[in-house]
């Protein structure tokens, strides 16, 4: 593998059609292509409105196998252009049994691998445990022609122990497809908390880690199909931080963006060794972590 190599981050809405996504999502990937990326993430569910605001059996009509539509199209992408892809698919693996999956697309098209959401939100607006059932695959980094890539999604962004299970087993970049927003009725203060503390969680995960961080935001309102409540307002800020936290690219709230930073391997080597967190844990003091609660 080389010294470097160069990720990009698709930043969109994601509040059409199928077919109209994927057409946003293509023409990005040429972009970041052109500009010589070599990994690309996109964001999480980037096919579909985020159908998860309310519970209904009809979206699970939405699924899609794996292999399936959207790794046909994007794996004929990543052939053409010679690059490697990080989707996010609603995998129907039987009836009854879906998944929030991440598939990576090999430089050829082939399947490299796939991730299924482990933490599973159900809060509000994001009804997720009604249509996923938590991943069964553990914290394995997929490995490929341009790194090894620890991907997580969404939620599982806010657990430190997700990120040190990926870096422990040899990741090289935490990729974390996500699509989270605001209630556009709380108020600027709570929206300005929130926000910060998911861009605060994110790069504490590279600091601890010693690795470096891309997390791929959707934007814009998307209404609530019910109409019970005002939507979710994806708030973006999208970025790639690296293995200090430092931010190397960073997009704003509402415009569509690609975002593309130079990752070195060389870089995190020297963080680690600067700081070597790995050799000082307290791996035979750390029991209580498999336990719930210490009571």
């Amino acid at each position: 593998m080389t010294e470097s190599f160069k990720v990009a981050v698709i930043q969109q809405a994601c509040h059409g059609s199928w077919q109209e996504n994927m057409e946003t999502v293509c023409r990005h990937i040429r972009q970041a292509a052109s500009e010589g990326a070599e990994l690309v993430l996109l964001p999480e569910l980037h096919g579909l409105p985020y159908f998860c605001q309310i519970e209904s059996t009809a979206n699970f009509d939405l699924a899609e196998t794996i292999p399936g539509k959207t790794t046909e199209k994007l794996g004929d992408l990543a052939r053409e252009l010679n690059i490697v892809i990080v989707a996010s698919v609603f995998e129907r693996r039987s009836p009854g049994l879906h998944h929030n999956t991440s598939v990576v697309l090999e430089k050829d098209g082939s399947i490299a691998g796939i991730y299924r959401k482990m933490h599973i939100p159900d809060d509000p607006g994001f009804y997720e445990k009604f249509y996923f059932t938590p991943g069964d695959l553990g914290f394995q980094p997929i490995s490929t022609s341009v790194a090894k890539l620890g991907v997580l999604v969404c939620w599982d962004q806010w657990f430190p122990e997700a990120a040190r299970l990926m870096a422990l087993a040899g990741a090289e970049i935490l990729l974390y497809p996500t699509a989270i927003g605001w209630d556009p009725r709380d108020d600027d203060g709570e929206k300005r908390r929130q926000l910060e503390a998911w861009q605060l969680s994110q790069r504490a995960h590279a600091v601890a880690n010693g690795l470096p961080v891309a997390s791929c935001n959707r934007i814009q309102l998307e209404p609530d199909p019910s109409h019970q409540t005002p939507g979710i307002h994806f708030w973006g800020n999208s970025f790639i931080a690296g293995p200090q936290g430092e931010l190397l690219a960073q997009a704003g709230s509402e415009e569509e963006s690609v975002l593309i930073a130079q990752i070195s391997r060389r870089r995190y080597e020297e963080v680690r060794r600067i700081w070597p967190f790995f050799r000082d844990r307290r791996i035979d003091a750390y029991q209580g972590l498999t336990r719930r609660y210490l009571d």
